[in-house]
C-alpha cells in the first residue's frame, strides 16, 4: 500500500478525478474506463502527489448513486491503474462496502465526505489498512446550501473533526487527514473564515487538506463560471497554504503545482 510523503515546506497537489456524468466542473468528461485512465496518467505526469477518484457527485443538489453503479464506474479505473501509478490513490466515497472494495482493488485512502460517521466506514478503513480523509459537511449533498448555520464555524468544524479522528485512531487508523469541507453546507463567509483559520484545524495535530478548486464561491467573489475559475483557485490555495494547508485537492493540477512551487519557496524564505 503507497503513502504519502510528506516534505516540511512542500504542499502535496491531490488531483480529482471525477468518474461521473454530472459531477459539478467536468461531469462525464473522464466517465468512460479509458478517458479515466488517461486522465489519471496525466494527472500524475502534471505533479499530482496523489489521485481523488470518485463515481458520485457530491456538488448541491445532487442525488445520490446505487452501489452498482458507484462500483461500475470506479473500481475498473483504480485496477488499471493502481499497478501503474506512484503517488497513493483515494477513493471519494461514503459506501462501507464500495470503500472496502476500491482498498482491494488498490486504493490507498478512503475519503469520506461524511465524516467516517458510520461506523462501518471506521471499520472499512481500519480493515484494510487505508488512510482516512475525513471531510466536515453540514447535511447532505442535496440540502447542505439550503441555510448553513453555525454560531462559530471553525469551532464547530474543529470538534467535529477532532471527534472523528479520534474515533478512527482508537480503531487504529494510521493515516488520518483533516478536511474542512469547503461549500459543503456552508455560505461565503464560513468557507473565508474557515480558510484564514486553517490553523486552529492543523492544531489538532493531523495534516489538513483543502479543496477549493473551482468552487461557487470563488464564482460569487471574482465572477466566472466553473471553468474559469482557475485565479481563484490558486489565491484560495495560496492563502490556504500560508495558513495551514498540507494538501490542495485541485483539477488543474499543472497550474496549481506551478502556483504552489513558486508560493512554497517564498514561505520557506520567510522562516
Amino acid at each position: 500500500m503507497k503513502t504519502l510523503t510528506f516534505r516540511p515546506g512542500r504542499t502535496i497537489i491531490c488531483g480529482v478525478l471525477n468518474v461521473t456524468p454530472d459531477s459539478f466542473s467536468d461531469g462525464g468528461r473522464w466517465l468512460s474506463p479509458e478517458a479515466a485512465i488517461a486522465r489519471a496518467l496525466e494527472l500524475e505526469a502534471q505533479g499530482a502527489d496523489l489521485l481523488d477518484i470518485g463515481g458520485e457527485s457530491s456538488r448541491p443538489g445532487s442525488a445520490p448513486v446505487s452501489l452498482e453503479d458507484e462500483k461500475a464506474r470506479v473500481l475498473p479505473v483504480i485496477r488499471a491503474i493502481a499497478g501503474r501509478l506512484k503517488a497513493p490513490i483515494s477513493v471519494d466515497t461514503c459506501k462501507p462496502e464500495l470503500a472496502r472494495l476500491a482498498v482491494e482493488a488498490g486504493a490507498d485512502i478512503i475519503n469520506d465526505i461524511t465524516g467516517f460517521k458510520d461506523p462501518a466506514m471506521i471499520a472499512a478503513a481500519a480493515a484494510t489498512g487505508a488512510g482516512a480523509i475525513v471531510m466536515h459537511m453540514q447535511g447532505e449533498p442535496r440540502t447542505m446550501q439550503a441555510s448553513p448555520s453555525y454560531t462559530d464555524v471553525v469551532a464547530e468544524v474543529k470538534s467535529f473533526l477532532a471527534g472523528r479522528a479520534a474515533a478512527l485512531a482508537a480503531a487504529g487508523v494510521k493515516t488520518i487527514i483533516l478536511d474542512p469541507g469547503i461549500g459543503f453546507g456552508k455560505t461565503i463567509a464560513h468557507n473565508l473564515a474557515l480558510i484564514a483559520r486553517l490553523s486552529e484545524l492543523r492544531a489538532l495535530g493531523f495534516p489538513v487538506m483543502l479543496g477549493v478548486s473551482r468552487k461557487n464561491f470563488i464564482g460569487k467573489l471574482a465572477g466566472g463560471e466553473t471553468g474559469e475559475r482557475l485565479s481563484g483557485t490558486i489565491a484560495a490555495c495560496v492563502a490556504g497554504a500560508a495558513n495551514g494547508a498540507d494538501i490542495i485537492r485541485v483539477h488543474d493540477v499543472l497550474e496549481c503545482r506551478k502556483a504552489m512551487l513558486v508560493a512554497d519557496a517564498i514561505r520557506a524564505a520567510g522562516k
